[in-house]
């Protein structure tokens, strides 16, 4: 094979390669296209579908991720959305959450308040309640081995929510368990970021 055929071969490639396109790229006016979503500027009011023609424009980075984002529910200035996919397991959702779509949604809607994050299917909605459930199921095995937990405190806002808490007792069980009880944290409650102790 000489380098003529191999050239044109590449050249081929090339060709088709840039014959490719997104289907942003459908003619203008088609409801989700490319020059329809340039077109969406805010401020706009809060409604269910000016919220999903927004997160339509931050859409494909997260199906590039393998990830998706659905309105669960508009309720007053407050947006429900549950994170899909790969990332809705994923250890950065709260950042993808408050830093992109959060964002991007009070730059075209200011009238939103907040947006919080639904768990995903067999996640649980991060409260006091839920961590102090989770503990509950913990809490026999420390006192066998001599020891306590209690919840400190739950910071929900910012970027990454974060659980306070306070083991008491001495030996190396107790120390060892720390790491179950932080991944059983993430695991039933997806939103929760950080687990720290005091």
């Amino acid at each position: 094979m000489g380098f003529s055929r191999v050239f044109h071969a590449a050249a081929s490639r090339r060709r088709t390669m840039m014959q490719i396109s997104s289907p942003f790229d459908a003619a203008a006016g088609k409801s989700g296209t490319k020059e329809a979503i340039k077109k969406l500027k805010g401020p706009l009011p809060l409604t269910i579908l000016n919220v999903e023609a927004v997160l339509e424009e931050m859409r494909p980075y997260l199906l590039a991720d393998g990830g998706n984002v659905m309105v669960s529910e508009i309720e007053g200035p407050n947006v429900f959305l549950q994170l899909q996919g790969a990332c809705g397991t994923c250890p950065s959702s709260a950042m993808t959450m408050k830093m992109g779509l959060e964002r991007g949604l009070k730059e075209k809607i200011p009238e939103i308040l907040n947006v919080i994050q639904v768990p995903s299917e067999g996640g649980e909605v991060l409260t006091t309640d839920a961590v102090e459930a989770v503990l509950e199921e913990v809490r026999p095995f420390l006192q066998m081995a001599g020891g306590t937990i209690e919840l400190k405190s739950l910071t929900m806002t910012g970027l990454a929510p974060t659980a306070m808490l306070l083991m008491v007792g001495e030996g190396a069980a107790l120390t060892s368990v720390k790491v179950e009880i932080q991944q059983r944290l993430k695991r039933k409650l997806p939103a929760l970021v950080n687990v720290m102790w005091e």
